[in-house]
């Protein structure tokens, strides 16, 4: 661990409750006074995020350290506002340099520094050359489905992302190329993982087959195929059944996993398709503990429904092949105009003002309204204003948003000065190009306002306050 050093306080008060505490000490009566006062000041709530997630591990390791938190954030390259949000239970992404010198940082052992990079590291895809590229936001989602495993693969199985329980409850995600088809039906663990090991090994190999109908050219799909077929009882499989499946989306199972003790748990199978990337699924599996309340043999599963009744769900049509077609057409077409996400990444904030255009206007005063990270900058010639936030040191997160976006967003209050000249460019950036057709909008907009602020008035007047009279009948009919 690393001694302590003479630094600033803690921004969440850390310092400031040491020295209460050795004030105290000083002064036996102040803090007795202190405690009494203690029990009768209501206590103020906690974020759930200090006491779970990583930000309550962060913390923990932190202070274990005798780091304070702007010492912290300097090693991390981001803001103390940044490092409190974290701490308080803010979801972070945390590149593999940040939890280096974090590691050096804290002196963190081995375990934690396992789980570190687990929460951080461990949701990324290892670079691989023409894989999908999981954009921040759908991490992000990954993780938000804590407790819950969940993962995301690409159309040929091959794992992209995953969060934490994901990894801890199947650790084989976590290897070099992990590939959902090939490690059920080729090795040990998978196949001591399935009940019924041959019916799930079926639907395997009907998913692979309707892989075929889809992107049967896919060299990466034909060498899983053939690496699969390798396995005597694959190879069998796939000989004698013809049907097709094309995904597992709402399959209950049961599963024996070794990292619970080899219990056996009713899984539950979710699989959706991001729009961001059609041909990929996003997985997520909810479970019933199953130890003694399960009976293997019971012919009902955990939803009601028949027990291993998906053995028998086949997808054989062509309107199943025809939306999965459209589906990777869609995903081809995304990825050749590099449209992964809405959302671009940049390493300056040079670069993420250079996205609105050479004619760009910077909003300095507006941006500092939205936040000390934040850097609005006006396009007049697409219309439009980009959004860009430091996310962490030499990572700027730029979105493109529409003019009312930025104006919804601003206090009313705080428009004075240089902050109204730049919400004046805004709105008449949001108003028509054409003079005549501002105008005109500009009058529709005034006589609208014009009847809210009418109807207020008359509620204001109606409300019961107290010292105003009540209407009387007599002069309501009047």
């Amino acid at each position: 661990m690393v001694a302590k050093e003479p630094d600033q306080p803690d921004s969440n008060g850390a310092a400031e409750e040491e020295t209460s505490d050795t004030s105290a000490e000083q002064h036996p009566d102040a803090g007795r006074a202190g405690a009494a006062e203690a029990e009768l000041m209501p206590a103020r709530p906690t974020p759930a995020g200090q006491f779970i997630g990583f930000g309550a591990m962060l913390k923990r390791w932190r202070k274990a350290a005798g780091v304070t938190q702007p010492r912290a954030a300097r090693a991390l390259g981001i803001s103390e506002r940044k490092l409190r949000g974290i701490e308080s239970g803010a979801t972070p992404r945390f590149t593999q340099e940040q939890c280096d010198a974090l590691v050096e940082l804290l002196q963190l052992d081995s375990e934690d520094r396992h789980a570190l990079l687990l929460h951080n590291v461990g949701t990324y895809l290892r670079s691989a050359e023409g894989q999908p590229e999981v954009g921040p936001a759908l991490r992000l989602l990954i993780d938000q489905q804590m407790p819950s495993p969940t993962y995301l693969s690409d159309r040929n199985w091959n794992i992209l992302a995953y969060n934490t329980a994901m990894a801890e409850t199947w650790p084989w995600v976590m290897e070099p190329k992990a590939n959902l088809i090939r490690w059920a039906l080729t090795t040990a663990e998978g196949r001591a993982t399935y009940h019924d090991w041959h019916k799930h090994a079926t639907v395997f190999v009907r998913m692979l087959r309707f892989a075929e109908t889809t992107h049967g050219d896919d060299p990466n799909l034909q060498e899983l195929i053939e690496d699969v077929k390798k396995n005597p009882e694959v190879l069998r499989i796939w000989e004698s059944d013809t049907d097709f499946v094309e995904h597992r989306d709402g399959h209950v199972f049961l599963a024996t996993v070794p990292t619970l003790d080899y219990r056996t748990i009713e899984i539950v199978s979710h699989v959706a398709y991001p729009a961001i990337m059609p041909d990929c699924r996003f997985v997520v599996m909810t479970w019933v503990e199953a130890g003694a309340e399960v009976e293997p043999d019971a012919q009902r599963d955990a939803l009601g429904g028949v027990r291993d009744a998906w053995a028998d769900e086949t997808h054989n049509g062509a309107h199943e092949r025809d939306r999965a077609l459209g589906r990777i057409a869609e995903a081809d077409r995304l990825r050749a105009e590099d449209l992964r996400t809405a959302r671009l990444l940049v390493s300056s904030a040079a670069q993420a003002a250079a996205q609105a255009g050479e004619d760009a206007i910077p909003l300095p005063a507006l941006s500092r309204l939205m936040g000390p990270d934040a850097q609005l900058t006006l396009s007049p010639s697409k219309r439009s204003v980009f959004w860009a936030v430091e996310e962490s040191a030499g990572q700027w997160g730029v979105t493109e948003v529409a003019p009312t976006t930025v104006i919804a967003r601003v206090p009313r209050k705080e428009l004075t000065g240089e902050r109204l000249v730049e919400m004046k460019q805004l709105v008449r950036l949001a108003l028509p190009a054409e003079p005549e057709a501002a105008a005109a909008r500009i009058e529709q907009l005034l006589s609208e306002r014009d009847v809210e602020q009418r109807i207020l008035r008359d509620i204001l007047a109606e409300l019961p306050l107290p010292g105003s009279d009540p209407p009387n009948s007599h002069d309501e009919a009047a």
